[in-house]
């Protein structure tokens, strides 16, 4: 008898709660979700027409511009005028938490391919100013394509490196979606199955602490930063965080969420964390049936 493969993946099986039902989610195709783009169209007028196309939705309860469709929903016209745009639940999660309001003043650091830019300019009605920022140059014409598409009128685009992202101006939010090895995309990336691997976990905790540190130099005091990835690994999740936790006068909130979450860790692998950090949010796959990531909001107190 051939001995049992030991994955990556396998080394979360005692932080992950309920590891059978996180494997069986994990092992499905994802449902069909997407958002209501709400600087074009409000969500029952998406609804309505979808409905007309034989496309029935249901919105969820915790986002009402967020809709599972039991079709696919990436050829439509309203796709393509920008009524919506295709998004894995999961990924409206760090927008909620940032909570952007009217008037304000926000950074994306890492914004590309732009449908959470796109969330937080529909959460704040086109005023104020939205920075979305990406160095990358290929990845900047999808951000701008989608952001001309929603008719995000109060976005300037700019393409800095994260963690070198100038200190001239301050932020009322500031979001850190931060570049990660995107474990909590195993649904629709076999190569992830099995999980990512040390070396390639520890490459971008180093860069994670550096685009935490400036996104926190960034945000005005009593201001938020909201740091996600879609990876389940400590290194770059709560990690990440206690970094800034011991280098920074910041303070860890809860982001109050109203669906299936677990809390940050406590330790891991000889690191220990302080206890504000249960504060942070850990998703999987099985909570909302979607993708899964690592959320945490944080208060500059000074």
């Amino acid at each position: 008898m051939k001995p049992e493969t030991i994955r990556p993946l396998d080394r979360y099986r005692e932080i992950i709660p309920d590891w059978r039902a996180f494997l069986d989610a994990a092992s499905r195709p994802l449902p069909w979700d997407g958002h209501v783009n709400t600087l074009r169209a409000a969500p029952d007028n998406v609804a309505r027409r979808l409905e007309e196309r034989g496309i029935p939705i249901t919105f969820a309860n915790w986002d009402p511009a967020l809709f599972r469709s039991s079709r696919p929903i990436g050829a439509t016209l309203e796709h393509w005028l920008g009524l919506y745009y295709v998004q894995e639940a999961v990924q409206a999660a760090p927008v909620l938490a940032l909570d952007p309001l009217p008037g304000e003043r926000v950074l994306d650091l890492c914004a590309a391919p732009g449908g959470k830019s796109v969330h937080i300019a529909g959460r704040m009605k086109n005023t104020g100013l939205l920075v979305a920022n990406e160095p990358n140059g290929r990845r900047q014409q999808a951000l701008l394509a989608n952001l001309n598409r929603a008719g995000a009128w109060n976005v300037s685009a700019t393409e800095y490196r994260g963690q070198d992202m100038p200190l001239g101006e301050l932020f009322d939010r500031v979001l850190v979606d931060a570049p990660c090895s995107a474990e909590g995309t195993l649904r629709k990336a076999e190569a992830l199955r099995d999980g990512a691997s040390k070396q390639t976990i520890d490459r971008l905790s180093r860069l994670q602490v550096r685009l935490i540190l400036r996104a926190f130099d960034l945000v005005r005091i009593g201001g938020t930063l909201v740091y996600s990835t879609c990876t389940f690994a400590p290194e770059e999740n709560e990690v990440v965080v206690g970094e800034l936790l011991s280098q920074r006068d910041a303070l860890i909130v809860s982001p109050g969420f109203e669906f299936p979450c677990s809390p940050g860790l406590d330790a891991w692998e000889g690191f220990s964390f302080p206890e504000s950090i249960r504060d942070c949010v850990r998703l999987y796959p099985h909570h909302l049936d979607s993708g899964g990531g690592f959320i945490a909001r944080i208060r500059r107190l000074a």
